[in-house]
């Protein structure tokens, strides 16, 4: 043929400032897309021989690459189909044409993957370079090589070339902005990332041994990639050691998983991969984006949110599918029905493995538990439909260490714990040890205490009352054992308005000011304690929720409130009551404002006069209750100042609470030491 010189066929006279500035996100994505045609263009070798079209020698398919750090070139070079002038015309001169899409439509019966389309992934190629040339013989008959140039503007050159082997050489001569892809040790890193599993060998450079103190090139060629992945295999043919060690290959470092899931479906989409159930022990530990999605073994992103639910972002592995719509970088998803098929398919069948190994391996489920039990409470509160899946697999775990199905547990504990209006009442503890008194009060009574120490559980059992029917869930410091499961109507000792008010001023004397109290006054038997602190079930709940968000973020502004309940039978609280009483006159009688005046100021024809002597004498009133509520609390919180005995089943209800620290607590100690003295030393 003879030389041609044209424009190439596009809208715009200045297409590839555009390419070089907008086409990919990522510069480095060049490589992968030149490398992907090259893998294209070999894998329709291999349909063509497969068809019987091509009756010649197939050879070593593979694909080179090579790089001159010194001339700052690189090549990419194939022996498979190439091309003849007129589809370099057709492919490389009219931009955005594929042939991908022809040709997999007439051999689709032969080949199993075509991954990239030589169009615009081609053109990537001038986001990196400043000249691009392409020497190309193609398989057919009788072909001509020819050998296509281009310097960046739309001007191009084809012209016969003295090729002699089928395939493709594409030569980047790098610009001075790129000149990073000039090192070895970029391409090759970049190869690792993008090319490790492609299904053709890529070749970079040669294998190297150590020799006389320094690395040096052997004979054998460098193959950077396993063309046959774990993934793309019969989970008949392989063992778990198999799973195991692909997953070290992919995280090397990493703790092993739990489990692994082999994903193989092949209608009404495709899509085959391998997932993880990594270790997940606290918040703090999760890692997400560990996915890797790949596009026929050519890896595309590690961001799959929009392919899988938010949830299962936490698994590790490898997803595989030609059937996930990708824009032009490959790097950013499109949603369509094919994606919320995906997405569906893939959370059916981690739940359907999560059931099978509850009910095959149920002590190895239970020994993995608390490492599985976020990523399940996270998919629960996530996802619905995994949500109802996950009620037939879900584990509670018991204080002592013992795990429960939902239906196991409820069976176990309804005869004891169903409270006067006939609900199961599920008590849980955040905190063993912290929590110790009040689980050992609750075990005292025969109940069984749930361990919920998920940083997700305040949203979790919210969930739970929800789908479990006839429940409450409470945490078991939140208030007495007897309130927390009453058994029938209890009355409690009535107190007049002025005897609550005293209560409260002479118990919040003695608690640290930074907090909200609400006291009250209750019958708890003579042995039980002095004094309970306790936090409203409702109030903390919320505030844990917001804390760590879903919505109630207001309740995150409240101050922090504990409710106190003073066992009015207990001995040395009656005490302290005696001792108040008797040290404490009654708070003083207030004159009300005479009626007279009042009724004259609300009368119809008052005059100005009258309704302000009204006003002032309704003020009086005012100011001198005030004065003597103020007053008579002024009188309680004196004499709260010296009770001793106060002070300190105040201060050991604190300690229980974890909530006596600095001055207070180094006062505690001091009074404790002199408590013990007077006892003993008389």
């Amino acid at each position: 043929m003879a030389e041609v010189k044209g424009k190439i066929g596009v809208t715009t006279e200045n297409i590839f400032p555009v390419i070089k500035q907008f086409l990919y996100s990522d510069h480095e994505i060049f490589l992968r897309e030149l490398v992907a045609n090259a893998v294209d263009a070999s894998e329709k070798m291999k349909a063509l021989a497969a068809s019987g079209d091509f009756k010649g020698e197939l050879g070593e398919l593979a694909v080179r690459v090579e790089l001159d750090e010194n001339d700052k070139t690189l090549k990419i070079i194939d022996n498979g189909i190439g091309m003849t002038s007129g589809e370099v015309d057709k492919y490389i001169n009219q931009i955005a044409f594929s042939s991908a899409g022809e040709f997999l439509e007439k051999y689709k019966d032969q080949i199993g993957s075509i991954i990239g389309h030589f169009g615009l992934g081609f053109y990537s190629a001038f986001m990196v370079s400043k000249k691009v040339t392409i020497e190309t013989l193609s398989w057919k008959e009788g072909s001509e090589a020819v050998r296509w140039s281009c310097d960046g503007s739309p001007e191009y050159e084809l012209e016969p070339c003295e090729k002699a082997d089928r395939g493709t050489v594409i030569t980047l001569w790098l610009d001075d902005d790129s000149a990073e892809y000039a090192s070895k040790s970029r391409i090759s890193g970049l190869l690792s990332k993008y090319c490790k599993f492609m299904p053709v060998p890529v070749i970079f450079g040669k294998e190297q041994e150590w020799k006389e103190g320094k690395y040096v090139d052997t004979d054998k060629d460098n193959v950077i990639n396993n063309v046959a992945p774990l993934w793309t295999r019969k989970p008949s043919e392989l063992k778990e050691e198999d799973y195991m060690e692909f997953y070290r290959a992919l995280y090397p470092g990493h703790e092993e998983p739990l489990f692994h899931i082999h994903l193989n479906v092949d209608y009404p989409f495709n899509l085959t991969g391998i997932l993880y159930f990594p270790k997940i022990k606290d918040r703090m530990s999760v890692e997400k984006n560990k996915i890797q999605l790949y596009c026929n073994q050519m890896f595309v992103t590690d961001h799959v949110d929009n392919i899988v639910p938010d949830f299962l972002t936490l698994l590790h592995g490898v997803i595989d599918s030609p059937d996930i719509p990708l824009n032009v970088s490959r790097s950013y998803l499109q949603s369509d029905s094919n994606v919320k098929k995906i997405s569906g398919y893939v959370t059916k069948k981690v739940a359907a493995r999560l059931e099978e190994i509850f009910t095959s391996e149920r002590k190895t489920y239970e020994e993995k538990w608390d490492n599985l039990k976020l990523f399940i409470e996270y998919g629960m509160l996530t996802n619905e439909e995994f949500c109802d899946k996950a009620l037939k697999f879900a584990l509670l775990k018991n204080v002592d260490g013992k795990y429960f199905s939902f239906d196991e547990y409820r069976t176990a504990v309804s005869g004891n714990q169903t409270d006067k209006d006939n609900k199961v009442v599920y008590l849980y503890a955040t905190d063993k040890d912290a929590q110790y008194s009040f689980i050992e009060g609750a075990e005292n009574k025969g109940y069984d205490v749930l361990l919920m120490d998920c940083e997700l559980d305040a949203h979790y059992v919210n969930l739970l009352e929800q789908k479990l029917q006839d429940c409450r869930f409470c945490r078991v410091d939140s208030d007495s054992i007897d309130n927390l499961i009453p058994k029938e109507d209890r009355k409690r000792p009535e107190l007049s308005e002025s005897e609550k008010e005293d209560l409260g001023t002479l118990f919040k004397a003695a608690l640290p000011a930074e907090y909200e109290y609400v006291v009250n006054g209750d019958n708890l038997g003579e042995d039980a304690e002095p004094i309970l602190i306790t936090q409203n079930e409702f109030m903390r709940r919320y505030r844990d929720m917001s804390s760590m968000g879903g919505g109630m973020n207001f309740y995150g502004s409240f101050p922090a409130s504990y409710d106190i309940t003073v066992n009015l039978e207990n001995p040395l609280v009656a005490r302290i009551l005696d001792a108040k009483n008797a040290n404490v006159k009654p708070q003083a009688e207030v004159t009300p404002a005479d009626p007279e005046i009042l009724k004259a100021g609300e009368a119809k024809d008052a005059t100005e006069e009258q309704k302000k002597a009204a006003e002032d004498a309704r003020a009086a009133e005012r100011e001198a209750r005030k004065a003597a509520s103020d007053e008579h609390k002024s009188e309680i919180e004196e004499f709260a100042a010296g009770n001793e005995i106060l002070h300190q089943i105040t201060d050991l209800a604190l300690l229980a609470n974890g909530m006596l620290k600095g001055k207070a607590l180094s006062e505690f100690i001091a009074r404790s030491r002199k408590v013990v003295s007077d006892a003993y030393l008389k």
